[in-house]
């Protein structure tokens, strides 16, 4: 049974979920809330992921009317997630930007509604339930998930560096913090199968490109370096402008081989890139492997030593703090997270 629809418990409720401001449980506010307020079985919220030229489907949350939960579904290997082309109704719904109805699982009716982010669908609402939503629910839901998307933008507008529109500083803790966390604890059926990195990037002689062209120029070659970002990361990379000309990139699941490879790959991308009234901008990168104990200040402390390391050895370059060291250029002094460099 659902709970009697009021005017003033659904603005309740709306405002409850409205309350949170971590995603995951953003997220589980949103399916318990349809899930008061509609005869459905299962409220499944998915996430649209890139991968290439691919758009991919993964599960942010799935509660079920006897309270089964699961989610958010590792994201890795990203492969092995199934195609949005792969569901017509999926493809329907988010290509198509509309609602549809079809067959759920068990004889249900599922009912899609597509979630939007500041330009472009960026998710999936999935409601399944014995009989079609009445077009009073249909109203209701799109009505809830405007107010949801509306909050989803304040979100993301305070998350976002205003030039490049990557994440910003601030929230890179708990983003670090909820990363930690999995690794601490991986969830059944998700073990964390390869580890996790943190790489510091910084553009070469910056302040001279202030100087000789103009901040308006060097504003624009941040601008084109975060996209360069962007489309050469992979979509479950997390990327940040930390500061200045610093850009920070987390790349979750990744072997020791394979993060090399992305970050060399970064670098070259940049490096090969034409930038207007510039030409060619390079980087420095310097980079860490993530483990559970640490903290945000001393995983950031060792990818700016190895940053450092390049940067004093011909810059354009990318370098692992745990291979210096093991290398013997690096050095941690006892008790510090202080480095000295040979």
């Amino acid at each position: 049974m659902t709970t009697p629809m009021t005017p003033s418990g659904l603005i309740n409720s709306v405002a409850e979920t409205t309350s949170h401001r971590d995603r995951d449980d953003l997220d589980r506010a949103i399916a318990r809330l349809l899930l008061q307020f509609l005869d459905a079985q299962y409220v499944t919220l998915l996430r649209l992921v890139e991968d290439g030229s691919t758009e991919r489907v993964a599960c942010r949350v799935e509660i079920s009317r006897d309270g089964a939960e699961r989610g958010p579904v590792s994201l890795e290997p990203v492969a092995g997630l199934p195609a949005l082309a792969d569901v017509p109704a999926w493809k329907s719904c988010a290509g198509g930007d509309q609602f549809v109805q079809g067959a759920g699982r068990d004889g249900s009716i599922q009912s899609l509604f597509p979630v939007h982010g500041e330009s472009t669908v960026v998710g999936i609402l999935s409601i399944e339930s014995n009989q079609p939503l009445p077009p009073r629910d249909v109203d209701m839901v799109r009505g809830i998930m405007r107010i949801i998307e509306n909050h989803f933008a304040l979100l993301e507008y305070g998350e976002r560096d205003t030039l490049t529109g990557l994440l910003n500083r601030k929230t890179f803790e708990a983003h670090f913090d909820k990363l930690r966390q999995r690794l601490c604890n991986p969830r059944d059926g998700h073990p964390a199968t390869e580890p996790s990195w943190l790489a510091l990037v910084d553009i070469d002689r910056f302040k001279s490109i202030n100087d000789s062209h103009g901040h308006l120029f060097g504003d624009e070659v941040l601008l084109l370096i975060s996209q360069l970002m962007q489309h050469t990361c992979r979509g479950t990379d997390s990327l940040f402008r930390f500061g200045g000309e610093e850009f920070l990139v987390v790349l979750d699941h990744a072997s020791a081989g394979g993060a090399q490879i992305a970050l060399e790959r970064l670098r070259a991308s940049i490096g090969n890139h034409v930038f207007p009234q510039i030409g060619a901008v390079t980087v420095s990168v310097g980079y860490t492997k993530i483990d559970a104990r640490d903290v945000p200040t001393t995983c950031v402390s060792r990818a700016d030593a190895a940053l450092y390391y390049a940067k004093s050895h011909g810059r354009n370059n990318v370098r692992n703090y745990e291979t210096l060291v093991a290398a013997g250029e690096l050095t941690v002094k006892d008790g510090s997270t202080d480095v000295e460099i040979f």
